[in-house]
């Protein structure tokens, strides 16, 4: 990174990955020792809690989903 415009970048686009204080510092740690591959394993660790969480949410949906439609089946059937 070059001058603190990109390091403010980088800390923002951080931030709207959803990455909190400790998960940036530690982030900007590893950036000041040089260590490139343990950044790496740091953001791939937070996107996969990010896409675990897309997918508890996508389940939920589905749940949603089969109760919207046993409901619309129900009224079908009987009305």
């Amino acid at each position: 990174m070059s001058g603190s415009q990109s390091l403010q970048a980088v800390i923002q686009n951080l931030k709207d990955a959803g990455c909190g204080d400790e998960c940036v510092e530690q982030f900007l740690s590893l950036e000041e020792e040089g260590r490139t591959q343990e950044q790496l394993k740091l953001l791939c660790a937070h996107r996969r809690q990010l896409l675990d969480r897309v997918h508890e949410e996508e389940k939920r949906i589905t749940c949603l989903d089969y109760l919207v439609y046993q409901i619309q089946k129900k009224n079908r059937d009987h009305g």
